[in-house]
């Protein structure tokens, strides 16, 4: 029962996947595997584990990451309803520097997607009743967490529903531009 992982179009996000098993009992599916993503070079230390429990489809979270030198790389999954994941590459050095991905997990779908270090990440759930497993590879810092606004414009991110729930705080983070002017001065 391997694991497949899967490079997406930004460097370092990989989607992992694996066979979903389904009998009259339910399903099964390895959601994780330490030696497979040892041998990929991915984290493997996961000292943070949090649960998003959304209500209502069209609830946007995000797009957040932490600054250096508490960036943390995160492990995606959608344990219950579906959500359109969107990972944004924030790092100045980075050949997808700039560039946004979006990848639809779901319950069920045997699927996680890893999000490197100094990449943004955010969600817009797209059923009511959706829960979001992630796990971090760094402990949360409240002074050095950020993000990127949901729809600036540069990014050009289809969120596939209009906006139902976002946090004031999501609303008004700063578009890349703004982020990269803050960094220089």
């Amino acid at each position: 029962m391997a694991l497949r992982f899967s490079q997406t179009a930004i460097k370092g996000a990989t989607l992992v996947g694996s066979d979903v098993f389904r009998d009259p009992r339910g399903s099964f599916f390895r959601s994780y595997d330490e030696e497979a993503f040892a041998a990929r070079g991915l984290p493997t230390h996961w000292p943070e584990h949090n649960v998003s429990v959304n209500p209502v489809c069209g609830t946007l979270r995000g797009v957040h990451y932490q600054r250096a030198p508490h960036g943390e790389a995160k492990l995606v999954r959608c344990v219950a309803g579906e959500i359109y994941c969107v990972v944004v590459d924030v790092r100045r050095s980075s050949p997808t520097a700039g560039k946004a991905e979006a990848i639809r997990l779901s319950a069920g779908d045997g699927r996680a997607l890893h999000v490197p270090e100094g990449c943004a990440s955010g969600f817009q759930t797209l059923v009511d009743a959706t829960v979001v497993l992630y796990l971090m590879s760094a402990i949360y810092v409240p002074e050095a967490a950020t993000g990127v606004r949901y729809n600036d414009p540069a990014l050009g991110i289809a969120w596939p529903l209009p906006v139902t729930t976002i946090s004031d705080k999501d609303r008004t983070l700063p578009t890349l531009a703004e982020l990269r002017a803050a960094e220089v001065s």
